[in-house]
C-alpha cells in the first residue's frame, strides 16, 4: 500500500464508512431511551406507598413515615466519590443514595388518635430516631447542600429545626440520642474546614502498592480507594466533629478533635464514650472497617479516661477469621460504664485446631484494674444479649464446620455459678429454631432482653423471657410467641399465627406477655398493625394453631390495599423430591384469571444454598399466606403477562463445606430438573416452554443451567458473577482459593463453558455494581465469550445503578426487558427438534 493509499481512503471506503455510522447512529436511535413495560406493570408499580412503622420505647405511640419507593433516576445522577468501600454525596457530605421519606405521623396505640407532622417544603428527611423515654424523635433532613437536624416532639406533634447544625453523615452514625432524653451524639462537619483542591490534571507520582511477602488473601471488595488524592478525599468528607446537642436550647458542646469516627457510643451512665477512630495509613485492598483504628473510653469532654486497643491494618486476617487483640467491644447495658470486648486464642484463625476459639471480657470503670474474664468459647464468637435484670447474659458462639451455634446462660455477677448451655442447634435447622429474645429500651437508651416478673413466697422473681421466630414447619412458616423460663428450660406457647394468615409479634405492651401488637396479612388482605389481649389462660400450654384470646384483636392501622387486580394471583406451597432423594419445595404463583389445567409458559426462579446435610436442606421456608406484594423488578410480574412462577425454588447444594461445591454443577441441575418435573406432572406448567431467572447468585446459577442443561428455553442473569478466577480467594461460601482448586473454581465457572450456552441469555448489571465479587464486567465479558462463540445474548448495562437497582426509570426498563426476553423465547418458543427433546430428557 502506497502512502498515497493509506491517507486518502478510495471513494468505495469512503462510502462503507458512511454507511457504517448511519448504521450506528440508527443503532442508538433504536433504543429510544428507557422503555416501559406494559400498562397493567406500570399501574402496579405506581401503587400508593404503604408507611412504614416504629413503636416507642414508652410503647405508646406509633411512627409513620412514608417513603419514597423508586426514586427518579436524577437523584442517582446525584455526585458521588466511592471511597474506601463507601459512597458519598460531595454536596450533601452524606450518603449517596441515602433513603428516604417525605412524610410524617403520630398514632397513638390508646385511643388511634393520628397527627400528622409538618415537614419543610421538598422534605427528605432519614428515618426518625426515637429517645429512650418516647417523648421526642430526632431526624435528619437532606438539602441540596448539606444535612440539617430536626428534633419532634411527641406531645404537640411540632418538629423544628436546630439551627446552625451541620451534620456529617458520611461515615459512622451522624445522631445518636444519649441517656438524659434531651442531648444529642452528632456529628458535625467541622466548622471552618476550607475547601478541598481539585485532583491535579497531571499525575504527581504513580499509585503503588507493595507486599512483603506475607500471605494476605482478600475478597474483592469495590468502591476501594485507589489513589493518593482518593485519601484526601476519603480524609476530607469522612473526618467529623463530635459534638453534644442540646435540643431543648440549642447549645452545642465539641467533643474532642475532628476526627474519622468508626464508632462513638455513649455509655449508660451518660458520661463516657466508647470512640473507635480511623487513622492512617490506609489501604488500596481493605474498606475503611479493615483500615488501623484506635478504640478508646473518653469522658464527654473528649479527654482520654482509658486506651483499649490499637488495631493495625487488617491485612493479615485470615479468609472468614478475625483480627487478633480486643474486637466487638461495646458497653454492657446494666451497669453505668462497664466494658466488653472479645479476644481470639486462635490467633484469628479458623483453621487452627485449638481447644478454644475466643473469650470474653469485661472491664468496668474507672478501668484501672485488670479485666474480668467471663468465658472462654469453643469455638467462634457470635454474639451476647443481657438480660435487663440480675447480671444474666446469653453469650453465643458458632461452629463454621458444623454449622452449629451454642447459647450459654452466664451469670456475670455471680461467677461461681457455672454457665449453662440453654441452647446448641443448627443454624440452618429451622423447624427446630427456638426463636429470638424479645428486647426493650431501658431508660439509659441501651437494648436489653425483657424479663416477666413474679412475686413468690421469699421475693420477686424474674426467671422468665419471650421468644419470637417465624415457626417454620412443613406446612410453612407460622410465627410464635412464647414465654420461656431460663431455669427450667420450660417453653409455653402464648401465641401462633393461624393457619390461614402470616401474623408476627411487633412489641410486647406489657412485660408479663398479656398484651401485644402484631402485624397480621394474609393473601387478600394487606399487612396491618393489631393489639392482641391473652386470655385467662395464659399461664397455660396452647395447643399449635389455638386462640388464646379474650377478646378478638383490635385494628391498630387500617392500611388499604394498594393493588386489588393482584388478589386473584393464586399460590401454593408444592414440595417434592429430587433424583438422590432430597426434599424439595417452590411456592407455585398462577397468574390472574387462570383456568385449571391449561399448561402455561413458566418462570423458574431461585438462589442456591449450601447445606451439610439433606435433612436440613430439605425444610420448608416462607409462607403461603403472606399478602401477594410485587415491587421492583420483580419476577413476579410474569404473573401479569400469563406466565407461572416457580418462586423460592430450592437449589441446595449439600454436602462437606470445604469441598460442597466439587457437586455444584450436578446439583443444580438435578434440583431443576426435578423442579420442571414436578410442575409438568401437576398440569400447570409447559415443559417446552420454561425460562430461568436470578439475581447475584441466583445469575451465576442461571448461566450455568443453561450451560450445562438443555431444560430451559432462555435465562435471565442480573448482577452475577461468571468468571470464578476473578474471585480467586472464595465465593459465596466456598473456603478454598482459586490455586489449592483450581478444577473446581473452572468448572463451575459458566464463562469457561460459554461455548455450551446456546439457549438465549438476557444479562443486566448495574454499572454502578457495589458488590463484592460481581464487578461489572463480569457481565460485560460473560456477554463478549457468549457473541463470540455463536450463542444468542443481550447485554443491557444499568447507568448509576448499584447491585440492586433503584431508579424508576430503570425498573421500568429492566421488567421492560425481562418480559420481552421471556416473550421472544420462552412464550412463543418455536416447538423443539426432537433431538433437542432428547437432550433435555437427560
Amino acid at each position: 500500500m502506497s502512502s498515497r493509499d493509506f491517507l486518502s481512503p478510495s471513494p468505495r471506503r469512503t462510502f462503507v464508512s458512511l454507511v457504517a455510522l448511519l448504521l450506528l447512529a440508527c443503532g442508538a436511535a433504536a433504543q429510544q431511551g428507557y422503555r416501559k413495560p406494559p400498562q397493567a406493570v406500570l399501574d402496579v408499580l405506581n401503587s400508593p406507598v404503604t408507611p412504614s412503622v416504629s413503636i416507642s420505647p414508652a410503647r405508646d405511640q406509633m411512627l409513620l413515615a412514608t417513603g419514597v419507593r423508586y426514586p427518579p433516576i436524577s437523584d442517582l445522577a446525584q455526585p458521588m466519590l466511592r471511597l474506601a468501600g463507601y459512597r458519598i454525596n460531595p454536596n450533601t457530605n452524606g450518603r449517596h443514595l441515602a433513603p428516604y421519606f417525605v412524610a410524617l405521623s403520630l398514632k397513638r396505640i390508646g385511643d388511634g388518635g393520628e397527627t400528622k407532622v409538618e415537614l419543610p417544603a421538598g422534605a427528605r428527611i432519614g428515618f426518625p430516631q426515637w429517645s429512650p423515654d418516647g417523648k421526642r424523635f430526632a431526624f435528619t433532613n437532606t438539602i441540596a447542600n448539606g444535612i440539617e437536624l430536626w428534633v419532634g416532639e411527641v406531645a404537640t406533634g411540632r418538629a423544628s429545626k436546630i439551627k446552625g447544625i451541620v451534620l456529617n453523615a458520611a461515615y459512622g452514625e451522624p445522631l445518636q440520642w444519649m441517656p438524659d432524653n434531651r442531648t444529642l451524639l452528632a456529628q458535625l462537619v467541622p466548622t471552618g474546614r476550607a475547601p478541598l483542591a481539585p485532583a491535579s490534571n497531571v499525575p504527581r507520582e504513580p499509585n503503588i502498592q507493595e507486599s512483603s511477602g506475607r500471605a494476605g488473601p482478600v475478597r474483592t471488595y469495590q468502591d476501594l480507594l485507589r489513589t493518593p488524592y482518593d485519601e484526601q478525599l476519603f480524609d476530607y468528607y469522612a473526618t467529623a466533629q463530635l459534638a453534644l446537642v442540646d435540643t431543648q436550647g440549642g447549645r452545642v458542646t465539641n467533643v474532642g478533635q475532628p476526627a474519622i469516627y468508626e464508632e462513638a457510643a455513649p455509655a449508660p451512665d451518660g458520661q463516657h464514650l466508647l470512640v473507635a477512630r480511623l487513622k492512617r495509613p490506609y489501604s488500596f485492598l481493605h474498606p475503611a472497617n479493615d483500615f488501623p483504628q484506635d478504640v478508646e473510653v473518653w469522658d464527654t469532654r473528649g479527654k482520654l479516661v482509658h486506651k483499649l486497643v490499637s488495631m493495625p491494618l487488617q491485612d493479615q486476617v485470615p479468609i472468614d477469621g478475625v483480627p487478633t487483640g480486643p474486637r466487638a467491644h461495646s458497653w454492657r447495658p446494666t451497669e453505668p460504664a462497664t466494658l466488653l470486648w472479645v479476644e481470639a486464642l486462635d490467633e484469628g484463625d479458623p483453621k487452627k485446631k485449638v481447644a478454644q476459639r475466643d473469650r470474653v471480657l469485661m472491664l468496668k470503670a474507672p478501668f484501672t484494674g485488670a479485666p474480668v474474664e467471663l468465658l472462654k468459647l469453643e469455638d467462634r464468637y457470635a454474639g451476647m444479649q443481657w438480660f435487663e435484670r440480675g447480671g444474666l447474659a446469653f453469650i453465643s458462639d458458632y461452629n463454621r464446620d458444623t454449622r452449629r451455634a451454642r447459647t450459654q446462660l452466664v451469670n456475670v455477677d455471680q461467677p461461681s455459678v457455672a454457665p449453662r448451655v440453654v441452647w446448641h442447634r443448627n443454624v440452618q435447622d429451622r423447624y427446630n429454631d427456638p426463636g429470638q429474645p424479645l428486647t426493650r429500651v431501658l431508660p439509659n437508651g441501651h437494648r436489653a432482653i425483657m424479663q416477666s416478673c413474679r412475686d413468690t413466697a421469699m421475693s420477686e422473681t424474674c426467671d422468665e423471657i419471650f421468644l419470637t421466630g417465624t415457626g417454620s414447619s412443613p406446612e410453612g412458616d407460622r410465627p410464635f410467641l412464647d414465654r420461656f423460663n431460663v431455669n427450667t428450660q420450660k417453653t409455653t406457647r402464648l401465641f401462633r399465627s393461624d393457619p390461614k394468615s402470616y401474623e408476627t409479634v411487633v412489641a410486647l405492651i406489657r412485660s408479663d406477655g398479656s398484651h401485644f401488637i402484631t402485624r397480621r396479612e394474609t393473601p387478600i388482605e394487606p399487612s396491618n398493625f393489631f393489639m392482641r389481649m391473652l386470655g385467662s389462660g395464659i399461664g397455660g400450654t396452647v395447643a399449635a394453631g389455638e386462640a388464646a384470646f379474650a377478646s378478638a384483636a383490635q385494628p391498630l392501622t387500617n392500611f388499604p390495599d394498594p393493588t386489588p387486580q393482584l388478589r386473584d394471583i393464586k399460590k401454593q406451597l408444592v414440595t417434592y423430591k429430587r433424583a438422590d432423594g432430597v426434599q424439595l419445595s417452590f411456592t407455585l404463583y398462577l397468574p390472574p384469571g387462570y383456568k385449571e389445567g391449561t399448561r402455561l409458559p413458566t418462570v423458574v426462579w431461585a438462589y442456591p444454598l449450601e447445606f451439610n446435610d439433606a435433612a436440613t436442606a430439605g425444610q420448608v421456608s416462607g409462607s403461603t399466606q403472606r399478602f401477594t406484594t410485587i415491587g421492583g423488578p420483580s419476577h413476579l410480574f410474569y404473573l401479569l403477562a400469563g406466565y407461572a412462577v416457580l418462586d423460592n425454588t430450592t437449589m441446595p447444594v449439600v454436602g462437606d463445606p470445604e469441598t460442597v461445591n466439587n457437586t455444584y454443577v450436578e446439583q443444580i441441575v438435578s434440583s431443576a430438573k426435578a423442579a420442571i418435573d414436578k410442575a409438568a406432572e401437576m398440569g400447570v406448567t409447559d415443559p417446552e416452554r420454561v425460562g430461568v431467572g436470578g439475581h447475584s447468585y441466583g445469575a451465576f446459577m442461571t448461566a450455568n443451567l443453561l450451560a450445562h442443561s438443555d431444560l430451559f428455553r432462555a435465562g435471565v442473569a442480573r448482577s452475577g458473577a461468571y468468571n470464578r478466577t476473578l474471585t480467586p480467594f472464595g465465593f459465596q461460601s466456598e473456603r478454598r482459593i482459586l490455586w489449592e482448586a483450581p478444577e473446581m473454581y473452572i468448572k463451575v465457572s459458566p464463562f469457561m463453558n460459554a461455548q455450551k450456552i446456546k439457549e438465549p441469555l438476557l444479562l443486566i448489571h448495574g454499572e454502578a455494581d457495589n458488590n463484592t465479587g460481581t464487578f461489572p464486567i463480569q457481565s460485560e465479558r460473560m456477554y463478549q465469550a457468549i457473541r463470540g462463540t455463536g450463542g444468542t445474548v443481550r447485554l443491557v448495562m444499568l447507568p448509576l445503578e448499584a447491585h440492586g437497582y433503584a431508579a424508576r426509570e430503570t425498573t421500568e426498563h429492566v421488567l421492560y426487558e425481562m418480559l420481552d426476553w421471556f416473550d421472544r423465547y420462552v412464550k412463543n418458543a418455536p416447538p423443539r427438534t426432537q433431538e433437542q427433546k432428547a437432550a433435555a430428557a437427560k
